[in-house]
Order: structure tokens, then sequence, then C-alpha cells
């Protein structure tokens, strides 16, 4: 194992706590050196090792810091980046990226003048229910797909505690924090679409951010993608549909990862990432005479490491992060239309 990354967290808030430290620190090619807390100190109680900072300068400018993992609120995503990059570090950010087209190319831009990765974090193509459907979708069984439904579907019907989340601000807002997720997926499956639809609502009382978002993505060959988030769904319906020309996929929105963890599980513990009994999707397929045949399809082992990993071996052996800037550039031409 070649020198570890020595890598800062700038939050730990949820993101930090559950998304970022514990594979931070189960990857053998990590070290968590130290966490921004500016109020509570609550990293050292979970991770005696690492030092909590007071300060975002404590971390930008730190010598011996090689990663800055952004995961603090989106609108400060840019500022935070830049600053890091300038002080010669690697930046792995939260999705977004930033909050505009602008920021974003400068950020990739400022990366390659100075010789720095930009990675941006999108754990959920390590889901298990995606990953069950990228098995599908490869298979080719389902013919030439013709639509594909991603849902999150949620009720909260109040306004949440989270300012940053709730308030007008640039990258606030359900398309950006739930819809960005989906999308990534759906651009992951089939790159850039040809062109699309956005709609944009608030019903919740004194919203001040969209609370539903649907993306309609239309691809070559009559592909057509709908992406749906909402914050006031009681009934959630299947989070993947998938239609084709010889049958079709239903697969509901699962993945254990974040039960787990929020639980106590460790990224290495036996069984981490498994889905419980009942999560398969279900695939049918028409036959040649017209008969249906119907078989399940068991969900994959949810692996969010692999995000780490990635970073691990763009870091120390050059090879490309697979969320590409190309992908999230397709995203921003759709998240900030």
């Amino acid at each position: 194992m070649d020198k570890p990354i020595v890598t800062g967290l700038m939050a730990y808030g949820m993101s930090g706590k559950i998304f970022h430290a514990p594979f931070l620190d189960q990857h053998p090619g990590f070290e968590l050196l130290g966490v921004l807390e500016r109020s509570k100190k609550n990293a050292q109680a979970d991770y005696p090792n690492i030092t909590s900072y007071d300060t975002a300068e404590e971390l930008l400018n730190h010598p011996g810091i090689e990663l800055l993992v952004i995961n603090t609120p989106n609108n400060t995503h840019y500022d935070f980046a830049r600053r890091a990059l300038e002080a010669g570090k690697h930046v792995l950010i939260e999705k977004p990226a930033a909050t505009s087209i602008a920021e974003t190319k400068e950020l990739f831009e400022l990366g390659s003048k100075l010789g720095k990765q930009v990675m941006i974090y999108h754990n959920r193509r390590f889901s298990s229910d995606f990953l069950a459907t990228r098995q599908v979708i490869e298979s080719e069984k389902l013919g030439r797909i013709i639509e594909m439904h991603l849902r999150f579907d949620r009720y909260r019907n109040v306004i949440g505690p989270k300012k940053f989340k709730e308030t007008a601000v640039p990258g606030s807002g359900i398309l950006y924090d739930l819809g960005s997720h989906l999308l990534d997926q759906v651009i992951s499956l089939f790159g850039k679409p040809q062109k699309f639809y956005k709609t944009l609502g608030g019903y919740r009382e004194g919203t001040e951010v969209d609370d539903f978002a649907h993306l309609h993505l239309i691809y070559p060959q009559q592909l057509n993608v709908f992406i749906t988030a909402s914050m006031l769904v009681a009934d959630p319906q299947a989070g993947i549909v998938i239609h084709g020309t010889n049958g079709s996929f239903i697969k509901s929105f699962c993945d254990t990862q974040e039960e787990q963890l929020m639980a106590g599980m460790k990224p290495g513990d036996e069984g981490f990432g498994e889905e419980l009994p009942g999560k398969d999707g279900k695939l049918t397929i028409v036959n040649d005479d017209g008969s249906k045949a119907t078989e399940p399809v068991p969900s994959q082992t949810g692996k969010y490491m692999d995000v780490f990993e990635s970073v691990y071996q763009t870091l120390r052996f050059g090879k490309q992060y697979p969320v590409t800037e190309e992908q999230i550039m397709a995203q921003f031409e759709i998240l900030a239309d």
C-alpha cells in the first residue's frame, strides 16, 4: 500500500459523520487527519486520533493535508473548493459541485491549471438498487429501452430545520439535493440527453425552495427518461421502472447503507450493504410466443466504499475518476438552466 492520502473533512454534520468519515477511516489508503467543527465537537468522540479544527483556514492551509472533502452547504462548495485548490489540495466535493455552470467550469479549469484533481462525490451510483438496475440494462434482456422512470419520494410537509436547504440561496431545493442523484445515475448510463424539459414546484406552506422537481430527458432512438423528486409523497412509488421492447423491470427504491451507518455499523462489518429479504426487483420478459416470464432480481451489495477506492486509484495511480468532468457539466446544463 502506497503512502496514505492525508485527508481533511470540512464538516461533521450528517454528511461527514455518515457518508465520509467512516469510509476514510476504514479505507487503508486514507488517513483522516482533521475535521472542521466550529461549535459542536463530536468527531473526536468517534475518532479519537483526529484533530478537531475551529476554522476553515486551519484545514485549508495545513501543509500535511493532500485531499480536502468539501461537504459544506451547497452554496459554499465553490468558494471552499477554489480556496483548497489554490492551497495545493485535491478536492472531493459533495454534489452539487457548485451552484452554476460558470462556477463548475472554473473549478475544473483551476484544478487542471494547478495539477490538482477535482472530483465530485456521487455515492448513489453505488447503491444496491441502482447496481442491480445497471446489471439488468447491460444484460440487454429488456431489448431496446423505451422509457425509464426514476423517483426519489419523501413525505415532509413542514419546513426542515436545516436553513441552508430551506432558504432561497443558490443550490437549494429538491432538484439540487435529491434530483441530482438521479440525474447523475441517468447520465452515467446514457450520457448527455439531446434535450430536456424541467418542471419545479413549491407546495409546502411557507417554502422558499422547490420541493417538487420533474425532468423529462430525451435521448436517441426515442428513449425517454423521467426523473421525479418530491417531498410530498405519502405512499412512495417504485423508485425504478423501465420498459423495453422485450419486457419491463420494476424496483423499489432501496439501499441499506445509510440506515446501517446511522445505526453504528462500519463499512467493513459483515452484512454491510446487503439488503433485507423482500427488496428484489421484478423482471418481466415477453417470450416469442407471447407468454410472459417473471423472475426476481436481487439487490446487489451496496458499495459506497467504491467512491473512495476510485479517489485513491485516481490520486495514487492516475486512473480516471468515474464521475467525469463531461458528465458533471452535462448535469449542470440541466440543474442550472
